[in-house]
């Protein structure tokens, strides 16, 4: 095993690892997002379900979150969703945009242990 091998292996294992630590930290935040929305935390660790959560959050029907499976769709429903998820903790559109779509963990972790309440728009 030459040095290349040897960092590759480190560094491929590495980026494992932090992406494990992010998706505890979004866990803990979805954990208390739900909570406050009424929802069992323990919801936030299932994959798939935690989307479905999300949408039922944000004030729609469950069944919706198969737009995620369409292709630009997608984008354009995650969009749709963080606006209304917003609104629902009573956060506005720039909060909601950059926060909640474009950076969920760091929005997620503001609303769920910061002040914001949940009420249904």
């Amino acid at each position: 095993m030459n040095i290349n091998d040897y960092t590759a292996e480190v560094f491929s294992g590495g980026v494992g690892f932090i992406g494990l630590v992010f998706y505890i930290i979004y866990a803990v935040a979805l954990w208390q997002v739900f909570s406050k929305a009424g929802y069992l935390g323990i919801l936030a660790l299932i994959p798939i379900v935690n989307i479905v959560i999300l949408v039922r959050i944000a004030g729609m029907s469950g069944w919706l979150a198969l737009l995620y499976l369409i292709p630009i769709v997608n984008i354009v429903f995650a969009i749709i969703v963080a606006f209304k998820e917003g609104a629902n903790f009573g956060k506005g559109g720039v909060f909601s945009f950059f926060l909640l779509w474009l950076f969920p963990v760091i929005g997620h972790l503001i609303i769920g242990f910061g002040s914001a309440r949940y009420r249904k728009v």
